[in-house]
């Protein structure tokens, strides 16, 4: 219950003074998460291509540069995500190359 205040004026009337509160809300932006494809020499380049444009919603062009820079670099990032949503997707894609028998990993990293 807030603290409240009473006196009188020097007019005679009774003042109530009541504090003012002020909250903000404490909402935060989610922390970020990179999602990360790492090169493996034994993973079929179409099936890698095929995974990130169905699970990243990729073009089959842009699935090809990063499945490229991953081999020339080791790694590349894929995409950037919400925690939960990165995991997911890595889950997804690591599930699909087991799947076929591959070797295929993805990771996620925080973005900082």
């Amino acid at each position: 219950m807030p603290r409240t205040f009473r006196f009188r004026d020097p007019a005679m009337h009774d003042v109530t003074i009541l504090p003012k509160t002020s909250t903000r809300p404490g909402t935060q932006r989610p922390k970020l998460y990179k999602v990360i494809l790492l090169n493996d020499d034994f993973t079929p380049r179409v099936f890698v291509v095929k995974v990130l444009s169905g699970i990243f919603r990729m073009t089959e062009s842009e699935a090809y540069g990063v499945m490229l820079t991953a081999h020339q670099r080791g790694a590349c990032v894929v995409a950037v995500y919400t925690r939960e949503v990165a995991e997911t997707k890595v889950r997804n894609a690591n599930d699909a190359g087991r799947a076929e028998g591959y070797p295929l990993a993805f990771t996620t990293e925080r973005e900082d």
